[in-house]
């Protein structure tokens, strides 16, 4: 059998090594068929695991994000760890890299910026997306299905629909953030009613975050596609100022606590940045059979 090697790194997005959020990181020679990318993201078991190959030389980068369940058109703390391992890899000479992320659907802006022995990284999440609020009435729905009452909910503040790139429902709430999980079958079905793809729930006291696939068999450590959303609603509804650098917690319950910085700037559009600290902490090699590369008629092929 032939076997062709794939070499990836291990990064977490945290200040220290073995905290905050792991992410598998693929630098490619070559296009790798979907099916195949996949494949190699549910054997990693990763949250999310990333693909990026260098465009002729440049510091643009194509790239494709997968969860174990499918592949995503945006996601931010990969983004995050990949702009950090590309400088590192690619720009060790400078102390602070340029990228571009060009996915299927849009591209990316990221910097990185050597810190000792980590990275801080940034990325350009562009104008948000704010939804009209969710009617009083459906909130009793999408809190039943986080495990979550009425008498939880930051009544002052609406449940709401904000994207930039992946729509969340924010869900906020002052008490039970550690209650909340998703507790229906079919709660992607009850998200698409309002136009999201996953649920943020946020304690709005300390600006503390959880949010989950969408059966919620596996919650995240650190959403940077939820930070910009998320920081837009606080701008919106005048709990955070534009300019101000927002720290959002995550992970407590995983026991891997983290953090994500967002700034929001701009007037009657909101435009966003999202950036964390990065660690390295592994590298490795996959040997796998050449048939795995060969493509589908679901790729094209």
């Amino acid at each position: 059998m032939t076997l062709r090697t794939l070499s990836f790194s291990l990064v977490d997005v945290a200040r220290e090594p073995l905290s905050g959020n792991g992410l598998s990181v693929f630098l490619l020679d070559d296009e790798l068929p979907t099916h195949a990318m996949q494949r190699i993201t549910q054997e990693m078991r990763q949250f999310e695991t990333i693909f990026l190959r260098r465009i002729e030389g440049t510091s643009r980068f194509n790239t494709r994000i997968f969860t174990m369940e499918e592949e995503l058109p945006f996601a931010g703390h990969p983004v995050i760890g990949a702009a950090a391992l590309l400088h590192s890899e690619l720009f060790s000479m400078d102390d602070l890299a340029h990228l571009e992320l060009v996915m299927p659907d849009r591209s990316i802006h990221a910097t990185s910026r050597r810190q000792g022995v980590s990275y801080y990284a940034e990325m350009d999440q562009g104008v948000a997306t704010v939804g009209p609020p969710i009617p009083a009435a459906k909130n009793g729905a999408f809190l039943k299905a986080l495990n979550l009452s009425v008498a939880d909910l930051a009544s002052d503040l609406p449940l709401q629909v904000v994207s930039t790139g992946l729509p969340y429902l924010i869900v906020p709430i002052r008490s039970n953030l550690e209650r909340a999980r998703i507790v229906i079958p079919d709660f992607e079905t009850l998200l698409a009613t309002v136009g999201a793809k996953f649920v943020y729930v946020l304690d709005v006291g300390p600006l503390e975050g959880r949010t989950w696939d969408n059966d919620g068999r596996v919650e995240d450590i650190a959403t940077g596609s939820a930070a910009g959303p998320t920081a837009a609603y606080l701008v919106t509804h005048k709990r955070a100022s534009t300019g101000e650098s927002i720290v959002l917690a995550q992970g407590r319950f995983l026991n891997r606590p983290s953090e994500l910085h967002a700034t929001v700037r701009g007037g009657s559009e909101l435009s966003v940045s999202v950036r964390g600290h990065v660690c390295f902490v592994g590298s490795g090699a996959l040997r796998l059979p050449n048939t795995l590369f060969q493509p589908t008629v679901f790729d094209g092929g």
